[in-house]
């Protein structure tokens, strides 16, 4: 598929630039995009150009998010200023403005409190939009369905012409995956997370939390059951493991994607949604 062709071409992109520490050089009257992704698990900032090519990335491991909720508002906000400091420092300009990213159905204070995190952190909010229409924005989505699979749940986003036509969230997600490690190796979650990330044991680490994946998957397909579509585009750092794609697809009957980096694709997306700013 072309469009998830053109996705994993950006994502790679991006992927070599958070991990190399460089910056990619840019026309400054096409101007700049900020998005950031308070994540469970990690937080994300990423910078595009005006025409939305990657041109800085920078995350940080972080609890500071549980459920979608801001846990540990004043570490998010520390760590948002430390990768904006970073993002200046590489760039040579200052950071004005920096979109940032809700749980499907997120209302009242909680949706404004990733507002004030940005805030915080000295940057003006730009725009608010759900994970999964982020997502939906680097892979090009028309029609179909996108599950961002975060830390602590799952959004589904059904679109049609473009639009979201249906927008849930389940709280299941890499949080239940670590406590599963945990449980079965009978240790702490700081262990089990370390031990999720290491890709010496994805197939290990598959079969554990295999249980919470098909529960993830049949988030997904009471979803679909509402309005059936294709194509299923699944995002997200929970969905890292190697067969995850593989077990939604046996579980829904019908062929799933995962782009390359999945965990970029929404902090690419928040970024995306933003006002280029013109320095």
């Amino acid at each position: 598929m072309k469009s998830i062709e053109k996705a994993n071409k950006l994502l790679t992109s991006f992927h070599e630039l958070v991990n190399t520490k460089k910056i990619q050089a840019f026309d400054s009257k096409d101007g700049y995009k900020v998005g950031v992704d308070l994540g469970t698990s990690s937080i994300v900032l990423v910078v595009l150009d005006g025409k939305n090519r990657p041109v800085f990335g920078a995350f940080e491991y972080a609890n500071v998010i549980r459920d979608g909720l801001v846990v540990d508002y004043q570490k998010s906000v520390e760590i948002v200023k430390r990768l904006r400091v970073q993002a200046e420092e590489a760039l040579g300009f200052s950071l004005e403005a920096a979109s940032g990213a809700i749980p499907p159905g997120t209302v009242g204070n909680n949706k404004r409190v990733v507002a004030n995190v940005i805030e915080s952190a000295e940057m003006v909010a730009d725009q608010l939009v759900d994970e999964p229409t982020a997502a939906a924005l680097v892979l090009g989505v028309e029609d179909g369905a996108v599950v961002d699979v975060g830390g602590g749940t799952t959004g589904i986003s059904i679109f049609e012409q473009g639009q979201p036509l249906i927008v849930e969230d389940e709280p299941t997600g890499g949080t239940h995956m670590t406590l599963v490690i945990a449980g079965n190796h009978k240790i702490s979650i700081e262990e089990a997370e370390l031990i999720k990330r290491d890709p010496t044991r994805d197939r290990e680490n598959f079969i554990i939390c295999r249980p919470v994946i098909q529960r993830m998957a049949d988030i997904t397909a009471n979803v679909l059951k509402k309005h059936p579509t294709s194509p299923i585009y699944v995002v997200g750092g929970a969905s890292y493991l190697t067969e995850f794609e593989k077990e939604f697809s046996n579980y829904l009957d019908q062929k799933v994607f995962k782009p390359k980096y999945p965990q970029f694709v929404t902090p690419i997306g928040i970024a995306m949604s933003s006002n280029p700013i013109i320095i």
